[in-house]
Formats: structure tokens, C-alpha cells, sequence
């Protein structure tokens, strides 16, 4: 099968390697795989891995092969949990396999997924309906890491809510917020058209990075924001996410920060303002069953976030294009 795989940080590329073995295990050809940070992040050898290695995790395909325990049968669309865990640790004895101390993740522990098969155990995978489109269902495991984070967020009516840095996650965070309850939500992103984007997904105002503190203010009467969603992964976004929270605020840290510069961070406003600051990660099963749900009854709009399309073949153009200042969710199919 062909398969798009680094061996060395900076390059890949699409080689030929011997299909999966599927013993106790589901086979699934792959439809739409998503490109990700951490993806780029993989590739560029930010994030240190064996190689080669096949890359990809955010993946939707079709059943060919159904595993011994009948959870799921051939021609079945399903969605792909990447996360692997090793069932026997206190983290998955606590119900918490996404936190596993013997834990993987596709495309980065393990190979991925941005191959024309993947092998992988049927509980990792979980049924997407007919109504959710081949576009729409590459954000679908993105939406259930963000369902994981709205979770841990405790929100009531009559609040306002921020979204720093509006790329895929933030505006599924967004739309999440809206559909929780808070009408007051403010999207904050230097380019228009994600601007424009917002308005359209239910943000009651909008702004530029500058123009933040301002907005928000005009917002909450100079109370600040009740709740701030940080979805880029910098220290300065945090920054600006803990300034923009009024007191008694929650603070969700989404934005993977793999730089340290704590010194850049305003730890006297944490106290001041006695934040809570909460920091998810990945997803629980559950919370893909959700995402799906959400996804195949409109609440929450993937289509509008997917923006650029290729073949596997074509996966180096695929992350070039992530660089594209029009682009949201890139997409290889096989």
C-alpha cells in the first residue's frame, strides 16, 4: 500500500510498505485524513519521533475487515480515536484511557494513518453517519478534543466567553460555546474573513489581537470575559487570554505550548483575578460519540471549516498549504 512517511525532519514522502496486519484487529481503508499542528510539528522534528514513520491521526475511512469482537462491520464509516491506551494503568483503571502512562498516539508513538489502510482495534473506532460529509468528517476528531475541553469548563447563562485565535479548533470551540448557552461570545483573529467567518458561526463581536482588550471591555462593561478559550499554543496568546478573563474567570489552555518562557506569563493576574486554569488533553470516547452527534445534527458546522483538498500523493503540497493564510482544515484523501 502506499503510505506518506518522514525519515528525516523537514521531508515526506509517499513509499510503498507492506499493508497492515490485521489479526484481532479491524482493517479500514482511509477516505479523508486531516492535517494538524502537531502533524507539522512531527514532521519538522518539534516534537521528537522514531522514523521513518507513517504520520497522520485525524482520520475517517470504511470498514474492510471487521475485528473478532463484532463492534463494528464491513462497508461501515468510521471515525478513528488515535489515542491508544494500555487498559492496566491507573490512568485507564480511573476510566481516564487518554491519559494512559503506556499510551500512543497515531503518527507520532506509532505509525499513522496517512496511508490507503490502517489496522487498528475496534474499540478505537466509532460509527459516522451517511449525513455527515466526506469534508465535514475530517474535523470530527479535532470537534471530539474539543467537546473533552468544554467538559472541563463549567458555563451558565448570561455569560460572555473569548476565543482566542480562531483556526479549526477555535471555531469549533466557538460554536460549542453558542450552543452551551453563552450569547455573548467574542472570536479574536487578526485576518477578516475569519472574522466574517465567526459573525456567521454565532460570535456576538469580533477582533483584531489590538483591539481585544477593548472589545471585551465594551463586552462585559469592563468586567471581563467569564470563561477564555486559548486555541493557538503560544505564551503570548496566553498571555492576552489571562488579561482578557475578569475575576473568577476560567481560562481553558487548548493551544498546545511546547516553547517555556514562563517569565512571559502574567502569574501575579492568575492570583489576582483567582483563575482557574484548566488544560485538556486529547479525548475520551465519549466525547467522539458526542462530536458526531453534534456534527450529524448541524449544531455544530464542519463543512464551512474545510478549505483545501489533495490526494495522498500530493501530501508535501498538503503541508505547504497549511502556510496558505486562506487555509482552515487540510485534507488528503487516498
Amino acid at each position: 500500500m502506499k503510505a506518506a512517511i518522514t525519515t528525516t525532519p523537514g521531508t515526506v514522502e509517499v513509499l510503498d510498505v507492506p499493508s497492515p496486519y490485521v489479526e484481532d484487529q479491524a482493517l479500514v481503508a482511509l477516505e479523508r485524513m486531516g492535517l494538524c499542528g502537531t502533524d507539522v510539528k512531527v514532521l519538522q522534528g518539534t516534537v521528537p519521533v522514531e522514523r521513518p514513520r507513517i504520520l497522520g491521526h485525524e482520520l475517517v475511512g470504511f470498514v474492510v475487515e471487521p475485528g473478532p469482537l463484532g463492534l463494528v462491520s464491513a462497508g461501515q464509516r468510521v471515525m478513528v480515536n488515535p489515542s491508544l491506551s494500555c487498559g492496566h494503568c491507573r490512568e485507564c483503571r480511573r476510566g481516564a484511557p487518554h491519559r494512559c502512562s503506556n499510551g500512543a498516539l497515531l503518527g507520532r508513538d506509532v505509525d499513522g494513518g496517512f496511508a490507503e489502510l490502517l489496522a487498528i482495534g475496534e474499540r478505537q473506532l466509532h460509527v459516522v453517519p451517511d449525513g455527515v460529509s466526506s469534508e465535514a468528517s475530517s474535523s470530527l476528531q479535532v470537534l471530539g478534543t474539543c467537546v473533552h475541553a468544554q467538559h472541563m469548563i463549567e458555563v451558565f447563562p448570561g455569560q460572555t466567553a473569548v476565543v482566542v485565535g480562531l483556526g479549526v479548533s477555535g471555531f469549533l470551540m466557538l460554536q460549542l460555546l453558542r450552543a452551551r448557552g453563552i450569547e455573548r461570545v467574542v472570536g479574536v483573529t487578526r485576518a477578516a474573513w475569519k472574522q466574517e467567518l465567526a459573525k456567521e458561526l454565532g460570535a456576538i463581536a469580533v477582533a483584531t489581537p489590538d483591539q481585544a482588550a477593548d472589545v471585551v471591555a465594551d463586552v462585559t462593561s469592563g468586567n471581563g470575559a467569564d470563561v477564555v478559550v486559548e486555541a493557538v499554543g503560544t505564551t503570548g496568546t496566553l498571555a492576552q487570554a489571562i488579561s482578557l478573563a475578569g475575576i473568577g474567570a476560567t481560562v481553558c489552555l487548548f493551544g498546545t505550548i511546547t516553547a517555556s518562557k514562563a517569565d512571559a506569563l502574567p502569574f501575579y493576574d492568575l492570583y489576582y483575578k483567582e483563575l482557574t486554569l484548566r488544560n485538556p488533553r486529547a479525548a475520551t470516547a465519549s466525547d467522539y460519540d458526542e462530536a458526531i452527534r453534534l456534527a450529524a445534527s448541524d449544531i455544530v458546522q464542519l463543512r464551512p471549516l474545510w478549505t483545501h483538498g489533495f490526494a495522498l500523493d500530493e501530501v508535501a503540497q498538503a503541508f505547504e498549504a497549511l502556510n496558505d493564510p486562506t487555509a482552515l482544515k487540510v485534507t488528503l484523501q487516498a
